[in-house]
C-alpha cells in the first residue's frame, strides 16, 4: 500500500506559506528570529509567527489560542483539498492527528497570571485551550469531521509521529484520509524550562558551529493531506526508535538514531545513496548536532547534501517534525529544476571536530530536480523519528 501527501500548510517565523517560507531558506534568512523579553524573564532569541492569524468564530471559543489560530490558517491554504476529501470519502473517514508540546499552554499562563491580579479567572479562559488535544478536538469540530482525531505528545518528535500512527490508521482501514502534522507556540514555561537546562542560546543559534551554545526557540504550524490517493508526494518511509539513554541528553553513540534512519530507509526501499538530502534536527546544542553528525556519517557517509533549518527558522518543537518534513516536501512540489537546497546557516565556523558533512552553503544546488528527502527529529528521552518522502 502507498501513502500520498497530498496537499500542505504551513506558517513559521520565516513565513506564512510553504513558498515564502522555502524562498526565504534558500536565501538564509535569518530574519525570523529577533530579540523578546515577553517570554522570559531576561531578552532570548525567539521565532514569532507574526502573521495575520484568523480569527476563530465564537462558537468554538472554548478552542480559542494562537496554537489554534495558527491551525486555522494552515487549514485555510489547504481548504480546497480538506472539502474535496470529505465529499469523496465522507466525514466518518476522515482523521486528524496532530503533534504538540505545549498546545495553548500561553493562554494558561495569562490566565494565572490574571488570577494573581485579580483573583479572578478571565471569562474568555477554558482548560480545553491547554489541552493537548484540543487542537485536533478543534480541527474535527471545526470540519465536522467523525473519525479518530487525536495528538501526540512526545517532545520534539511529536508530530513526526504523528505520521507514522496516521499512515497506520489508513493501512488498518480505520481512515481513507488524515489531516496530519503539529502546531506549537511560544510560552514561558518551554523558554524557562529550556534555560533551565542551560540549552537556550545566549544570541543566534548555530547548528553544527564552533560556538554553538544552544536554540532559539519558535512557533509555527504545518498540516498536511494524507491519503492513498495519488499525490505529488510519497511518504516512503517512517523509522521511530527510542534509546532511552536520559531525559534529556541524546546517547552519545546514536545507535537507536541509527536505527531510525535505516529503518526508515529500508521501508522506502531505498539506499542511503537515493537520498538527495537530509533536514538533520541540528538544534544547536553541543551534545545533540555531535550526535547526529556522527549517526548520519555512519549511514550516509560524508557526500550527502546535509543541513539543518533551524538557524532560520529555530525550534518549534512539537510542531518542528512536521514543519521541516514540510519543506522537504515544498522543495520536491516547487519548480525547482536545479535543485536549490536550504542551507546550514549558523554564521560560525563549522565545528572541526565533528565530522565534516556536505553541510549546504547559501545557494548551492545538485544540478537537478531533487527527488527524494530525509527529515530526523530527535526528543528527550532518547525518542527519535525518521521520514522518508519521495517525488511520485
Amino acid at each position: 500500500m502507498k501513502f500520498f501527501l497530498n496537499d500542505l500548510g504551513m506558517l513559521s517565523a520565516i513565513g506564512s506559506s510553504p513558498s515564502e517560507i522555502i524562498q526565504r531558506l534558500q536565501a538564509g534568512d535569518r530574519t525570523g528570529l529577533s530579540v523578546s523579553e515577553e517570554y522570559s524573564s531576561h531578552p532570548v532569541y525567539v521565532g514569532e509567527v507574526n502573521a495575520d492569524l484568523p480569527e476563530i468564530d465564537s462558537k468554538y471559543a472554548v478552542y480559542d489560542c494562537k496554537n489554534n489560530r495558527l491551525l486555522l490558517a494552515a487549514l485555510n491554504q489547504i481548504q480546497d483539498t480538506v472539502d474535496s476529501i470529505i465529499t469523496r470519502y465522507g466525514s466518518d473517514r476522515v482523521g486528524v492527528v496532530l503533534g504538540t508540546s505545549t498546545s495553548g499552554v500561553r493562554n494558561t499562563e495569562l490566565a494565572l497570571a490574571s488570577v494573581a491580579r485579580k483573583n479572578i479567572k478571565p471569562d474568555w479562559f477554558h482548560y480545553k485551550q491547554q489541552q493537548l488535544a484540543g487542537g485536533a478536538d478543534f480541527l474535527a469540530h471545526y470540519l465536522g469531521i467523525k473519525g479518530p482525531a487525536f495528538a501526540i505528545s512526545t517532545a520534539c518528535s511529536s508530530s513526526g509521529k504523528a505520521f507514522a500512527s496516521a499512515r497506520r490508521m489508513i493501512r488498518l482501514g480505520l481512515c481513507d484520509a488524515v489531516i496530519v502534522g503539529g502546531a506549537d507556540s511560544l510560552c514561558r514555561f518551554t523558554v524557562h524550562g529550556f534555560d533551565a537546562l542551560e540549552s537556550v542560546s545566549a544570541g543566534l543559534c548555530k547548528p553544527f558551529g564552533q560556538h554553538r551554545d544552544g536554540i532559539n526557540l519558535s512557533e509555527g504550524v504545518a498540516l498536511f493531506v494524507m491519503s492513498k490517493e495519488q499525490g505529488p508526494v510519497e511518504l516512503q518511509g517512517v523509522g521511530a526508535s527510542s534509546d532511552a539513554y536520559h531525559f534529556s541528553a541524546p546517547d552519545p553513540e546514536g545507535g537507536a538514531v541509527i536505527a531510525a534512519m535505516e529503518t526508515a530507509l529500508a521501508q522506502a526501499d531505498k539506499s542511503a545513496s537515493e537520498i538527495d538530502y537530509i533536514n538533520m534536527h541540528g538544534t544547536a546544542t553541543p551534545l545533540n548536532d555531535a550526535m547526529e553528525s556522527k549517526a548520519v556519517e555512519q549511514v550516509f557517509g560524508r557526500k550527502i547534501a546535509v543541513s539543518s533549518s533551524k538557524g532560520m527558522t529555530g525550534h518549534a518543537l512539537g510542531a518542528a517534525a512536521a514543519i521541516e518534513l514540510g519543506m522537504c516536501w515544498t522543495l520536491l512540489t516547487d519548480t525547482n529544476e536545479q535543485g536549490i537546497l536550504i542551507p546550514n546557516i549558523n554564521d560560525d565556523d563549522l565545528d572541526n571536530s565533528l565530522p565534516k558533512l556536505n553541510y549546504i552553503q547559501q545557494g548551492q544546488n545538485l544540478g537537478r530536480e531533487i527527488n527524494s528527502c530525509q527529515s530526523n527529529s530527535f526528543a528527550f528521552g532518547g525518542n527519535n523519528i525518521s521520514i522518508v518522502i519521495a517525488r511520485t
